[in-house]
């Protein structure tokens, strides 16, 4: 049986249509009467996202992503039902094969564990501040997932975060120790912190200024400032690996920019249960939404929806007689979509948001 989920939408009456054609014809006209050209030479701003590719270095007994697969349930459980020949031995092998190749040391959007000790009481905060399950109420009840934040690692009680997360962590923790820091520098540094979210896999960074066309072309411009904030952003991974001590405990961060999912991200996708690579590759959402834990939610539930359309494709395809009998080779239910990285570019008028504000602004 599926479920249903109805939403009702308000359209705009007549009049509000007319309204709108309305404000539209002033728009043109001021533009005409003005001789102002939008997106010109000199109006074009630029705003952009970028979606990095990350990377956790170290053997596979200190990264945290081959350690969480052998510590799940599933992996024990594969291991039971191999001894038990409920399953394919092959099955088994082609996973302890990944975990264990003894060349590999290079584990694409893993986690990284971080022993509680060596984050500021600025870094500590943050992150009790961002375990709310809604943080516009400092005093309500904690996400219920945080548990999941946490891992006995070595005897001890270890932090185990996401690299994008851990990029947020990294410049407030430097922020707060730099001394005699004036006081603009560290609203603004606040400020800049909002700009490190993540709802997919892969690091999402806000550009921290906006590109102008005034002194330049727009390209160059946001050229300039995508190269400004790649810098940043290795600079904030080198200050974790160091100040966060995490190359003494064997594991190194390393971010650049990747077109494509990773093959091996793929090859880990084909090998385990959809809802597990789940748990271990989407974001948890602690940084950019104030109900963080919803937002998670709303991503597993976009992940299922596009792995199991694929199914949904076979039964298309075979409506529409491609298929032609029930000798196919079912796909694997879940994939790689949300392994996306690149850069978004939003662009932007200043006229047009000035003439939005106030269409008398240019009198």
């Amino acid at each position: 049986m599926g479920l249903i989920s109805t939403m009702t939408v308000s359209l705009p009456s007549i009049n509000q249509y007319m309204g709108i054609e309305k404000r539209a014809a002033q728009f043109r006209s001021v533009c005409l009467e003005k001789s102002i050209q939008p997106f010109g030479s000199g109006d074009t701003t630029a705003g952009m996202e970028y979606e990095f590719q990350v990377v956790v270095e170290g053997s596979s007994d200190r990264v945290d992503l081959p350690l969480s697969i052998k510590q799940s349930s599933y992996f024990k459980n594969l291991i039971k039902r191999s001894e038990r020949g409920d399953c394919t031995q092959q099955s088994v092998s082609d996973l302890i094969s990944f975990l264990e190749d003894g060349k590999q040391t290079i584990w694409k959007n893993s986690w990284i564990r971080i022993k509680p000790g060596c984050l500021s009481d600025c870094a500590a905060e943050i992150i009790a501040g961002d375990f709310l399950a809604d943080k516009r109420q400092p005093d309500g009840p904690l996400r219920k997932d945080r548990n999941r934040f946490y891992t006995i690692h070595r005897n001890e009680q270890w932090l185990r975060l996401p690299v994008s997360y851990v990029l947020k962590l990294a410049f407030a923790d430097c922020v707060n120790r730099i001394r005699h820091l004036p006081k603009s520098l560290v609203e603004l540094g606040s400020l800049l912190q909002k700009n490190f979210i993540s709802d997919n896999t892969s690091p999402e960074i806000l550009s921290l200024t906006i590109a102008d066309s005034r002194d330049r072309s727009i390209g160059e411009g946001a050229a300039r400032e995508s190269a400004r904030t790649f810098l940043f952003v290795q600079l904030l991974a080198r200050y974790a690996n160091t100040h966060f001590g995490l190359g003494e405990s064997g594991q190194r961060i390393l971010i650049y920019f990747a077109p494509q999912a990773p093959q091996r991200q793929k090859q880990i996708n084909d090998l385990i249960p959809d809802s597990s690579y789940r748990q271990l590759f989407l974001s948890p959402c602690l940084s950019g939404w104030d109900q963080g834990e919803e937002k998670y939610a709303y991503m597993e539930l976009c992940h299922s929806t596009l792995s199991r359309s694929q199914l949904n494709a076979i039964a298309k395809l075979k409506d529409a007689g491609i298929i032609t009998n029930n000798l196919i080779v079912l796909p694997n239910t879940s994939n790689t979509c949300l392994a996306n990285n690149g850069i978004h570019v939003s662009l932007g008028s200043k006229i047009l948001t000035k003439l939005g504000d106030n269409l008398n602004g240019f009198n």
